[in-house]
């Protein structure tokens, strides 16, 4: 793989994000790979400002090989189509690159990953955000938190305010859309929209001031 640092050093960008792509379509740094049918990978181009990082692929995205195309996928859309983010001009990628789910049926139902699968894939986003260089990461979720922080992390304890990182970048932690799917009051749902909304537009202007 191009080293990240002599990318950003004259070394082609494209070719050192091709290379990781395909590093990362044989990955078997955790058992997840033996029953997931592909690396789901991050996209988006190759500078964007502003990186959002989801849990972990699901049914949908382990089979199209690409994150965020689910029922999930599709209030990111929404949400971020209202705060204004075009999705062309950020990079989307999960903290977890492969499918961890139990068998009912004929259905893969999801279940989350654990710490030490957290940890085996955080050095993945760590290339990515070494190549990137992002100026604002979004965490949607938990899972998400805890990878782009380095440590355990609560949507409640962080929600909402600007945590400085590594290498210059702002995170910037919130909810993961799926925890919209799940409620059942209408009422509810779409406040926990609009407050989502608001936490995306926060991050957008962060990205102008970092």
């Amino acid at each position: 793989m191009a080293d990240a640092r002599r990318s950003h050093e004259g070394v082609n960008i494209d070719a050192a994000w091709k290379a990781l792509r395909e590093e990362a379509g044989a990955c078997t740094r955790c058992p997840l790979y033996r029953d997931a049918t592909q690396t789901v990978f991050g996209e988006g181009p190759p500078h964007a400002r502003m990186m959002f990082v989801g849990e972990q692929p699901g049914d949908q995205e382990d089979l199209a090989g690409k994150p965020f195309v689910g029922p999930a996928g599709r209030i990111f859309d929404q949400a971020i189509e209202a705060a204004r983010i075009d999705r062309d001009e950020v990079y989307v990628t999960n903290a977890v690159k492969h499918f961890k789910f139990e068998r009912r049926g004929k259905r893969r139902i999801h279940s989350k990953p654990n710490a030490g699968e957290i940890k085996a894939c955080r050095w993945w986003f760590e290339q990515e955000t070494a190549l990137l260089r992002p100026r604002v990461i979004v965490a949607l979720g938990a899972t998400a938190a805890r990878s782009v922080l380095g440590r355990a992390a609560t949507i409640g304890r962080e929600r909402g305010r600007p945590i400085p990182l590594e290498e210059g970048a702002t995170g910037w932690v919130t909810i993961h859309p799926s925890f919209l799917l799940r409620m059942p009051d209408r009422a509810r749902s779409e406040a926990e929209f609009d407050a989502f909304v608001a936490d995306l537009k926060a991050a957008r202007a962060l990205v102008d001031q970092t």
